[in-house]
């Protein structure tokens, strides 16, 4: 018996893309269709609310096509509530999340697929940042900024991987459409490793080529990334990778530094204790506290102050840790229970089913 291909799910969000979504979904379905011989597949296009003639330029393309289809928001949720309408909606053995502008030629559909078909993986990155990987034509402050929160994240996610926020991506069907996800913006890329991390899911990475050349020939594409809103959004999913370099770390450097200013006040008692007059009395300690303190008050407050500050910070580092211990357990607990009621519920359905069909 022929061997049944396996159907890859292409997932497209748009927002606001209409100068371009009818030739780029005319070259993405072009190339898919010479592909066949390996794979079937469909495309999900998620119009995410856009202003303009996005949604009717998808219906038209989608209306003599039974493989391809479009849904709808009303509003602009965002890139990551797009991505995960339209994962949801998807039947594919393998998704693949792709961009409509085609920064990522399609031929990165076949060779995350075949990533996917021919390892462990549950999950297959596209990274321009790893051995063989390119960047082309990206305006050098969108560039030098995507470099560098790729190189922090994969930092704080145990250096594995070189790049986390990447949309271009490949899922093992069922785990991607079980994958529960809370980010509705561009914060749901490093969310996703993170995850997929907790489940124990393989992750993988392949090279690839990121290159604006085709949207800056057809449209002057400029950058668009919002740089505060990406810096924040970059520092506080390091912080849900590992807390701990965000308050342990800097609570030891502080700690250290602490007792440095502190041995320093301790070297100044003893020479103030050497120097009590006969008229002190017995109460000399007290006596030597107060002139090292009149005479170098400043390196009491800053080496006390230092000391207490450090203390707090390794203190939060503890709980963040504990925090994040028990939100992984949760998670994990959760997601388990989840599937295998999926799956109950697909067993029950199966076995209705041949019972109606008796």
């Amino acid at each position: 018996m022929e061997k049944q291909k396996p159907l890859v799910s292409v997932v497209l969000p748009a927002f606001n893309e209409a100068a371009i979504l009818h030739d780029h979904l005319g070259i993405l379905s072009r190339y898919l269709e010479t592909e066949q011989d390996d794979f079937d597949w469909e495309m999900v296009i998620v119009n995410d609310g856009s202003a303009d003639d996005t949604g009717e330029i998808a219906e038209a393309f989608a209306a003599d096509r039974d493989n391809v289809r479009v849904l709808h928001h009303q509003v602009n949720y965002g890139l990551g509530q797009a991505l995960k309408y339209g994962m949801s909606q998807t039947k594919g053995d393998y998704i693949v999340t792709m961009d409509i502008d085609l920064s990522y030629s399609p031929d990165h559909v076949v060779r995350l697929v075949e990533t996917l078909r021919t390892s462990s993986a549950k999950l297959v990155l596209a990274s321009p940042y790893m051995k063989g990987g390119q960047i082309s034509n990206v305006p050098w402050l969108r560039k030098i900024l995507s470099i560098c929160a790729n190189r922090f994240l994969s930092l704080v996610a145990h250096g594995r991987l070189s790049t986390l926020t990447c949309m271009v991506r490949g899922y093992d069907g069922q785990f991607g459409r079980e994958l529960i996800l809370r980010a509705t913006g561009m914060e749901i890329m490093p969310e996703t490793v993170y995850k997929s991390m907790i489940l124990r899911a393989g992750i993988a990475q392949i090279p690839a080529h990121l290159d604006w050349g085709l949207q800056v020939k057809q449209q002057g594409r400029t950058s668009s990334m919002r740089i505060i809103r990406h810096v924040l959004s970059t520092v506080l999913s390091g912080f849900v990778f590992r807390p701990f370099m965000f308050f342990v770390v800097p609570g030891l450097l502080l700690l250290a530094f602490s007792a440095w200013v502190n041995l320093w006040m301790v070297v100044h008692f003893f020479e103030a204790l050497q120097m009590v007059p006969a008229d002190a009395g017995t109460d000399k300690v007290s006596w030597a506290i107060a002139q090292a303190y009149r005479d170098y008050p400043h390196t009491f407050i800053v080496g006390l102050l230092s000391l207490m500050v450090a203390i707090q910070l390794i203190s939060l580092g503890i709980l963040a840790l504990q925090s994040k211990s028990y939100f992984e357990e949760v998670f994990y607990l959760g997601t388990t229970v989840a599937r295998r009621q999926s799956n109950g519920s697909k067993g029950e359905d199966r076995r209705l089913s041949g019972y109606n069909a008796d």
